[in-house]
C-alpha cells in the first residue's frame, strides 16, 4: 500500500481527495499542526508525523509527548529510538526511520529495532530493495520502503521484497494504487 508523504498544504489538499486513510506528514511548521489535524479529522484520515522535521519544535521527548499528548496525533515518525519508546509507552504507532548506507548502519538498524520495538521499519533509500528484503525475512516489523521510489516498476519491486508499504510524495504513484473505498 502506498503511504503518501505530504509536504506542503497542497499535497494534504491533494490527499484529502484521495481514498487513502493514512499519509506521513513531512516539513511543517508547529504553527499548522492544529489546522492540518482539524482538516485530517474533517476527512477522518490519520497521519503519522515526522517529529524530526516539524520546525519550531525539539528533537526530543517532550515534542513526542506534546504531539501526542495535546494534539492526539495517531503516529510519529523519527530517526531516533528513545522517541520511539516514548511514543509507544503514550499509545500512539510509531514508524523508525532508517538510512541504510552501508553494512554498518544496516546492524545498526537491527540494534535500534530491537531497543525500540517500532510498529513500522522505513527503510531509506526504498530503492534499496536487498535490503527491505533482509529486514523483512529477519525481523518482525512491518517494513516501509522510502526514498528515491518515482515509478510503478520500483514500487512493485519494493511490495515484492517484503515492503507493507511504500512513502512517496509521486502524486502518479498515488493515483495508481488509489484504494476503492
Amino acid at each position: 500500500m502506498i503511504l503518501p508523504a505530504i509536504r506542503t498544504m497542497k499535497d494534504l489538499e491533494t490527499f484529502l481527495e484521495t481514498q487513502y486513510e493514512y499519509c506521513v506528514i513531512l516539513d511543517l511548521h508547529i504553527s499548522q499542526i492544529e489546522s492540518i489535524l482539524d482538516m485530517l479529522i474533517a476527512y477522518d484520515k490519520r497521519a503519522f508525523f515526522h517529529v524530526d522535521l516539524i520546525k519550531g519544535l525539539a528533537i526530543d521527548e517532550s515534542a513526542v509527548e506534546f504531539l501526542i499528548q495535546k494534539y492526539k496525533v495517531f503516529g510519529i515518525v523519527t530517526t531516533r529510538p528513545k522517541l520511539i519508546k516514548r511514543a509507544k509507552v503514550l499509545g500512539a504507532q510509531t514508524i523508525l526511520r532508517t538510512f541504510i548506507i552501508d553494512s554498518c548502519a544496516l546492524l545498526k538498524t537491527y540494534r535500534f529495532i530491537e531497543a525500540c520495538e517500532p510498529d513500522y521499519v522505513e527503510v531509506l533509500p526504498g530503492i534499496a530493495t536487498k535490503v527491505v528484503k533482509e529486514l523483512s525475512d529477519n525481523t518482525q516489523r512491518k517494513i516501509i520502503a522510502g526514498g528515491l521510489i518515482d515509478t510503478v516498476g520500483e514500487a512493485e519491486k519494493a511490495f515484492n521484497n517484503g515492503a507493507t508499504h511504500v512513502t512517496t510524495s509521486n502524486k502518479v504513484l498515488w493515483k495508481y494504487y488509489n484504494p476503492e473505498k
